[in-house]
């Protein structure tokens, strides 16, 4: 069931989307009276799950859930259908209109990717606000991880600055510092600026959880318990943790590396009750966890912020423009040498283990539709920046194409046109049997 409520939201969220973004082509090519012959959602090779003829236009649903497509008449796309075009123009043509006309056809679809991104980021922030955790107000010491330590962290840093800009919310540090090219930070009484290290970021994207590497560094308090056996052994809420098998305890974060040492074994412990120390036989699960957490030390930082019609609108455009930055430098990190961030490229597979489900006090099942919506928006934004990278086959390769035709005042011969669309198209089919090849080995090896 859970399954099956993530595939539909992929699918939700796909359809949308795509149609969205194919109209945006739709609407100014017939505005400028250009013939569209088809209108599909999802690809159609050899049949079309459902097919109707309105007009001019053929409108499909195709049974290759891969995207989606508009097919207009005299225009060199994907499908490579060029006898129309050993033809002279007409005047109903793509390529008989002039290029500031074309130049709108082919931005017509990131444009509508980017203002549904800030339409469905403003409801949701005039909806349901927002929580964030006030990274500026914290007096909490860090913990930074060997991957932290390699970029050029050292105990005790506070960081002030992330690329010459501060981020209010902590939640969001973790990956700015990911993606950055330097970090302020304030180290014993002075400010130190360095060069983020890339080999810190690729030990920290080769860690299952990469943003591990920079979290809140708590008392070790224990606030919430929630394995039986360790409530069984005699640990309670309230107690803090001194000792682990004669180790002194300062902080919570030293207590998982000592337990995962013993995973499946037995801990001595020794926790502070009403000022009496109290040794405790604690047992480890076979994950190296005991089941304890400490979090309630920092909800004090978490902050909730309502908006009104206007503050969402600008919350809105602020968070599309952030997700499109986070894209741009994301990006970046895929064809880094030493990051290698391509390893952590996922297709279909991968984006729909990742969906959100709901669960209830009583174990039903259900969409979370802040989730949906906030995950919806962001894929918009996605979609607008890779359909402007400037390959052919893409939007951005067809723009590239009409922006040199206005420049130099002359067209791009057709030949040229034709032979970069079939580079542009293996190109991306290619990348497709790469990112499906690489989500079926994950999920053969367990590790999607």
């Amino acid at each position: 069931m859970e399954l099956a409520i993530k595939i539909f939201q992929f699918i939700l969220s796909i359809s949308i989307l795509v149609i969205l973004h194919e109209l945006g082509h739709f609407l100014p090519a017939k505005w400028f009276k250009t013939k569209v012959e088809k209108f599909y959602l999802f690809f159609d090779p050899w049949f079309s799950v459902v097919k109707k003829k309105i007009g001019e236009t053929e409108y499909g649903i195709g049974w290759l859930p891969f995207g989606g497509y508009v097919k207009i008449a005299g225009m060199v796309d994907e499908s490579m259908d060029t006898e129309q075009l050993k033809k002279p123009a007409q005047p109903w043509e793509f390529r008989a209109k002039p290029a500031w006309q074309r130049l709108i056809i082919m931005l017509g679809g990131v444009t509508v990717n980017f203002f549904l991104a800030w339409i469905i980021f403003s409801c949701l922030m005039a909806n349901n606000g927002e929580n964030i955790f006030e990274a500026e107000k914290m007096t909490t010491p860090l913990s930074y991880s060997d991957a932290a330590k390699k970029m050029g962290f050292e105990d005790g840093d506070k960081i002030l600055k992330v690329d010459g800009k501060t981020q209010k919310d902590f939640k969001k540090l973790a990956l700015d510092v990911l993606l950055s090219d330097e970090v302020t930070v304030e180290r014993k009484g002075k400010e130190v600026t360095f060069h983020t290290n890339d080999d810190g970021k690729a030990l920290a994207f080769n860690d299952p959880e990469p943003r591990s590497f920079l979290t809140p560094r708590l008392l070790p308090v224990i606030d919430t318990i929630a394995f039986k056996e360790a409530k069984d052994a005699g640990l309670k809420v309230g107690d803090q943790i001194t000792e682990i098998n004669g180790k002194t305890i300062h902080f919570f974060d030293e207590v998982r590396p000592i337990a995962t040492q013993f995973a499946g074994k037995t801990i001595d412990l020794k926790v502070l009750r009403d000022h009496n120390v109290v040794d405790l036989k604690v047992p480890v699960s076979k994950e190296g966890a005991i089941g304890i957490n400490a979090m309630k030390q920092i909800e004090k930082y978490n902050k909730h912020i309502d908006y009104g019609f206007a503050g969402a609108v600008q919350r809105g455009f602020t968070l599309t423009i952030e997700s499109l930055t986070y894209q741009i430098k994301q990006f970046k990190l895929v064809f880094n040498k030493k990051v290698q961030g391509y390893k952590k490229v996922g297709g279909p597979l991968a984006i729909i283990n990742k969906m959100e489900v709901k669960k209830s006090e009583n174990g039903s099942l259900s969409i979370d539709w802040s989730w949906f919506w906030g995950f919806t928006a962001m894929f918009s934004v996605w979609l607008a920046f890779l359909n402007l990278i400037p390959i052919p086959g893409l939007d951005g390769g067809h723009v590239i194409f009409t922006l040199y035709e206005m420049i130099v005042g002359k067209p791009v011969p057709q030949k040229v046109l034709e032979n970069a669309q079939m580079v542009g198209v293996i190109f991306l089919l290619g990348l497709m049997v790469l990112i499906f090849g690489s989500d079926i080995f994950k999920w053969i090896s367990g590790t999607l």
